[in-house]
């Protein structure tokens, strides 16, 4: 029996179809006044081409940036938590506007009480460690973490943000400082022109945050004094100096208050850091160390020199010499001098607790052929990052270069601390660890593994974007964290393809059908949920754009067209929209539009199947054909009961009652027909005779799909296709087939007499973000599920407190807390 509607007419029945679709318009097509072109072109929302950037998305003749030199000096005072430094600031204007002032970021203004961040937190909103439920819901009662107790409080005994004191110009003349929030505007002397130089200085200081009690990018993170932890304290010193707010083309000052979400935009420069910390300390930073020599062990010196050719990575400080750092303490001083060429930014790490494990990479090419690769963590790392850091650092730049660009840095660095993951030129911090057993033993999990190995693929990444390749994610996430999840999975699936790593096209479909969702070109302050939209989905986005829409050799060109053109320059996202498009060759404004500035989710529906087939006209043969399927269909069940009771019909008994139509029936052939036959061939062309008769002759199956856009996302639609004779195959039909009707498409799909279709599947192997894979089988599957038995358990409410019982129970004496917190963490 077939699966399809019987096959029939094939002109007559699409035909009917389409005056079906017609007759159907309000719930599968379009009607007056709705119709929504979902492939207008996309320059309509860019910004226009302009000498800065092109059309091609790429640097335009007159691109420019500022450039930023900093030469800082600064002092970690451990017992009170607090740096205290002074900076130099050369700023050079490259663009051709005059400058009477300049913004610079207080990103630790952000821990002030009064900060807009701080004053616009929604309480029970989304966001940061709200409660569970909202107040106001009457007998229950709102909820407030004691994370957040501990971070109210600390910020209260705490005096918090940045103290700028000394601002001067070159020649030692005061200059007005404004501050606004996490910005300050220092005011010129006098108008800085196009081409020009300025010098600046100033002192500031601030106290470190607690990491663990705020939740922030950096931080210190304090262990107890006790025989499982040691005491001592990890310092990651990040957003810690005042930094020059970039001055664009597309916007001027970029300068947006700090919230805590979106992160920053800024000027590339050199660095010349003088960073005085406690003697037994190990420091990591940005930049190259300038003082090896006065700051490490001649043993250290010589570890440091046979990591460079080491197969796997080198203690340059062992476990044994941190643990006797952690041991002593110190009142002396060291100062650690590090400088770094054409970065955006800088960032260091500080501890006693330290070992610092190191390994040679030679990736070859001109402008960076070596890079030594490094970690620095505390015991607590354990075996987790001995065996996995510094390994995991080098295998992201050896993926990340392949699509992009070589590493254009002499180090790369994963530091341990409270940050579970952040990103810093050369620099990243990374959480997981090792969980210390009663026995003394470290272990982690699975998950911890997958987390180390994944946070460090990621953030390593970032190096390439957004800190060579310069995006703004104060205004769009996606730029880096979207185009670096993309990456990082890559990197997971080619290290080890038995993880689960994520951002497959699954990840995304609760999100994308899920109401709290924005598109994801939104502001990052303004973004509902962070990780689904600012890493997972436009990272999903990019992967079909690889695996499904251009292939891999078109889009991998495309991606590092892109990469190279904005390599240590400031991308937009037409930049990159623009790009792909250009060095692809493929008009892609559909799919911007859909996953980027739409909430519209993929849904494509397989509706109906009809199996058609070719009339031959000769009515001998199609009313033959006709009478077989009369007589396929089901048959009466009146009749069939009319003679299991015996009933005898009247033309039975009386037999001797006939007449023309007891020996013809509608399906009788006569000459009428045969002449209207014959003349229909006579009257043909005779390339008209030759097509029909061999199409005729060949009695082709064709099958008609029904597809209807449920979600709204115009997408290519995956076809796999099943045969009774057990073979199958799969063919793509382009996005392009929705472009006049986005709404509802029919396919005719064409096989051979023998080839008859059994089954027909939409996006079998889940490539697309298809939210609802049910209506994507013809003919519909059973749906497999789970189903598990439970026993009802009475309502635990307050109203059913036995408070007279209840009342009879003793108070328990509390167990006292060990002094060596044993089983503390």
């Amino acid at each position: 029996m077939s699966i399809f509607p019987p096959r029939t007419n094939l002109l007559a029945l699409i035909g009917v179809l389409l005056c079906s679709q017609l007759a159907n318009a309000d719930t599968i097509r379009q009607t007056k006044g709705d119709y929504e072109d979902k492939f207008r072109q996309l320059d309509e929302a860019l910004p226009t081409p302009n000498v800065y950037r092109n059309a091609a998305g790429e640097p335009g003749p007159q691109y420019w940036q500022q450039q930023v030199n900093y030469k800082i000096d600064v002092q970690l005072d451990e017992a009170k938590r607090r740096l205290t430094g002074s900076q130099r600031i050369n700023y050079q204007n490259n663009s051709p506007h005059t400058l009477k002032y300049l913004w610079l970021h207080l990103d630790q203004n952000i821990f002030k009480n009064d900060s807009m961040a701080e004053m616009s937190t929604d309480f029970g909103g989304i966001g940061r460690r709200g409660p569970a439920t909202s107040v106001g819901s009457g007998d229950i009662a709102a909820r407030l973490s004691l994370d957040e107790l501990r971070r109210q409080q600390f910020m209260a005994d705490n005096e918090l943000g940045f103290k700028i004191t000394n601002v001067k110009n070159s020649a030692g003349k005061a200059l007005a400082m404004t501050i606004v929030g996490t910005l300050m505007r220092v005011d010129l002397d006098k108008p800085l022109k196009a081409g020009q130089t300025v010098d600046l200085s100033m002192d500031f200081a601030f106290n470190l945050v607690e990491e663990d009690a705020v939740s922030a990018r950096s931080g210190y993170e304090h262990f107890p004094k006790d025989e499982r932890e040691g005491g001592n304290d990890i310092f990651l010193a990040a957003q810690w100096f005042p930094r020059l707010v970039a001055y664009t083309d597309y916007e001027a000052w970029t300068n947006k208050e700090f919230l805590g979400r979106g992160e920053f935009t800024l000027e590339f420069g050199d660095y010349d850091v003088q960073l005085t910390v406690p003697a037994d300390h190990i420091v990591s930073a940005t930049g190259e160390l300038q003082n090896s020599s006065k700051v490490l062990s001649s043993e250290q010196l010589k570890r440091l020199q046979q990591a460079k050719n080491a197969k796997r990575p080198v203690f340059v400080v062992t476990e044994q010499e941190a643990l006797e750092n952690e041991k002593t303490g110190t009142d002396k001083t060291k100062t650690w001098h590090f400088k770094a060429s054409n970065v955006r930014d800088f960032a260091w790490a500080s501890s006693r607790k330290f070992i610092w494990d190191a390994k040679g990479y030679e990736q070859g090419g001109k402008d960076q052929p070596f890079v030594m690769a490094m970690s620095f963590y505390p015991k607590e790392g354990g075996e987790l990052w001995q065996k996995y850091s510094t390994e995991s650092v080098i295998h992201t730049l050896e993926v990340y270069s392949r699509f992009s660009f070589d590493y254009p840095y002499p180090v790369a660095q994963s530091v341990n601390g409270p940050v579970g993951g952040m990103e810093y030129p050369m620099i990243s911090f990374n959480g997981p660890r090792t969980t210390l057993q009663d026995d003394g033993s470290r272990t982690y999990s699975q998950a911890e593994k997958r987390f180390l190995l994944g946070v460090i693929f990621h953030e390593v990444g970032h190096n390439y974007f957004p800190m060579v390749v310069n995006s703004d994610e104060r205004q769009w996430t996606w730029m880096d964290e979207g185009l670096n999840s993309f990456l990082d999975g890559i990197a997971g699936r080619e290290w080890d393809a038995n993880i689960p790593w994520g951002v497959e096209a699954r990840d995304i479909v609760d999100y994308m059908k899920s109401e709290v969702q924005v598109p994801i070109m939104t502001q990052s302050d303004s973004v509902l949920r962070l990780g689904p939209n600012g890493y997972t989905k436009p990272a999903v986005a990019l992967n079909i754009l690889r695996e499904v829409i251009l292939g891999r050799e078109l889009f991998d060109f495309a991606f590092k067209e892109y990469s190279l053109r904005w390599k240590f320059k400031r991308p937009t996202p037409s930049d990159f929209f623009r790009t792909m498009e250009e060095a692809s060759g493929v008009d892609l404004d559909w799919f911007w539009r859909g996953w980027f500035y739409s909430t519209d989710h993929v849904d494509i529906s397989l509706d109906k199947i009809y199996q058609l087939r070719l009339d031959t006209k000769n009515p001998d043969i199609d009313f033959q054909r006709e009478r077989q399927q009369e007589l396929d269909k089901p048959g009466s069940v009146f009749v069939e009961r009319n003679k299991a009771e015996g009933k005898v019909q009247w033309v039975e008994q009386n037999k001797d009652v006939s007449d023309f139509y007891d020996a013809n029936d509608r399906f009788t052939v006569t000459n009428k027909e045969r002449n209207a036959y014959n003349k229909f061939m006579h009257d043909l062309e005779p390339w008209e005779r030759a097509a029909f008769e061999r199409a005729v002759a060949e009695d082709k199956n064709y099958y008609v799909l029904q597809f209807s856009n449920q979600g709204g996302l115009v997408m290519p639609i995956l076809l796999q296709l099943h045969y009774t004779d057990g073979t199958s195959e799969e063919q793509y039909i382009p996005a392009e087939i929705w472009r006049r009707s986005p709404k509802a498409v029919n396919k005719l799909v064409v096989t051979a007499k023998d080839k008859v279709l059994k089954e027909a599947i939409v996006d079998a192997q889940w490539l697309t973000a298809d939210v609802d894979v049910e209506n994507n089988y013809y003919p519909r599957r059973i749906i497999p599920s789970r189903v598990e038995a439970y026993k009802s358990e009475k309502s635990k409410a307050k109203v059913s407190r036995d408070i007279m019982q209840d009342s009879k129970t003793k108070l328990k004496e509390p167990a006292k807390k060990l002094e060596d917190n044993k089983g503390a963490n």
